[in-house]
Order: C-alpha cells, then sequence, then structure tokens
C-alpha cells in the first residue's frame, strides 16, 4: 500500500493525489499522511464516498490515515474510528464543524461536459478576510482546475488576479497544466499594465475588455470570482 506524505499540503491536493492512487487497478488502499483533522475528515468523505474502508491513528501532531479498497463494515483502529459520517477521535476530542469541510465529489453535470465552462478571476486571492488565506485558497481552487474531468474553455484574470499569470508565482504550473490541456489562459493588458507587469507575463496570453467581454457574452457556464 502506497504512502502519500501530504504534510503542508493544503486543501484539496492530499484528496486529489489519495483519489488518484485509489483509481489504480492495481492499488489495494492507501496510506496518507496529514497534518490536520479537517484534512483527516476530508479524506473520510471521499473514502465513503467511493465506498471504501477508512481508518487513522495520531501520531503527536499529524495523522496516519488508511483507506482500504474492500468493505470490511467500519474500519477500526486502537486510536480513534470513523464511521457514519461521524469522525471520533483520540482524547481530547476536538470538534470540527461540518462547514469546514471541502467538498469536490458531486459529478459533473453533463451540460458542462458538452458545452464547457469560462472562469473569470476578478483577484490574486479567494474570499474575503484574510490575504495570506485567500492566496491559499486560490492556489487550491486553480490545482483543481487540472484535475476535472473536464477542462475550462478559457480562465481570464482581471485586476489583481493578473498577478497570478507573472513570474514568481506558485500559480504559474497550474496554469500551464490549464494551458496545455487546451485551455485558453487570458490576462487583461490594462490591468498587467497598471500594477507594470506586462513584461513579466508568464503564461497565457494579453488581451483587451472587448476580447473579455466577447468571451462572457458567448460563455455557456461563467464561474466568476
Amino acid at each position: 500500500m502506497k504512502t502519500l506524505d501530504m504534510n503542508g499540503n493544503p486543501c484539496p491536493i492530499p484528496i486529489i493525489k489519495a483519489k488518484k492512487e485509489l483509481e489504480k487497478p492495481d492499488a489495494d488502499g492507501v496510506i496518507v499522511l496529514v497534518d490536520n483533522i479537517v484534512a483527516v475528515q476530508n479524506l473520510q468523505k471521499m473514502a465513503h464516498g467511493m465506498g471504501h474502508d477508512f481508518s487513522y491513528i495520531q501520531q503527536n501532531e499529524s495523522f496516519r490515515v488508511t483507506i482500504s479498497k474492500q468493505i470490511t463494515g467500519i474500519a477500526t483502529t486502537p486510536a480513534g474510528t470513523v464511521a457514519d459520517g461521524e469522525l471520533c477521535e483520540p482524547t481530547p476530542v476536538r470538534t470540527i464543524a461540518e462547514s469546514a469541510v471541502c467538498e469536490h465529489f458531486e459529478p459533473v453535470p453533463a451540460t458542462l461536459v458538452e458545452e464547457g465552462v469560462t472562469v473569470l478571476i476578478t483577484s490574486n486571492q479567494m474570499g474575503r478576510g484574510s490575504e495570506e488565506l485567500g492566496k491559499i485558497l486560490i492556489k487550491g481552487f486553480l490545482f483543481s482546475l487540472t484535475e476535472l474531468s473536464i477542462t475550462p474553455k478559457a480562465v481570464i484574470f482581471l485586476n489583481s488576479g493578473v498577478k497570478l499569470v507573472v513570474d514568481g508565482i506558485n500559480t504559474i504550473s497550474d496554469l500551464r497544466t490549464l494551458s496545455d490541456k487546451g485551455s485558453k489562459i487570458l490576462a487583461c493588458g490594462t490591468c498587467l499594465n497598471y500594477y507594470s507587469l506586462t513584461e513579466q507575463l508568464a503564461v497565457g496570453e494579453i488581451t483587451d475588455m472587448f476580447g473579455i467581454t466577447e468571451y462572457l457574452a458567448s460563455a455557456a457556464r461563467l464561474i466568476t470570482l
């Protein structure tokens, strides 16, 4: 059984890596090392959604999660069990709200597969609040786009979103992956110029507002961040 060291990797990377390993025909399961209890719950939901057994043990500040590709009922370990959607932790017990758990396993509607989706990113961070957290989330979102069974028709960057397509940013590898899969990576030229980043464009191409408007107007589905 392969061991994946996912310590330090934010959501949804541990889930996606584990799921890909489990989908291999010769895999009998996977062991995942993570450093937070939310990642344990995320992996639990993924394992149960795929019909696999799940167990974990806590090792100091880290967790060792075992997912087995066999149905034996409720998996248990000396340190803790997870069953029926409820997390039972080693002492001391800590409660994690369900709203904190990432969901990634709903089937993609057929209409998206047929018509595609356009993604509009208007900021270099995701959500409101902590800037540091927002940058972690936008990185996770772009990585998730590369793992979808469909490929976005276009990913368009406006305003401070253009800071995600320039040299030295940790999102470049994900955007190059999307480009290699056929996604159009488009950056607002006015925005690049405003932030003095035109010469630092590392992936995709520069476009103008009319070109952006055409893409948005013709989009079958649109995701805006």
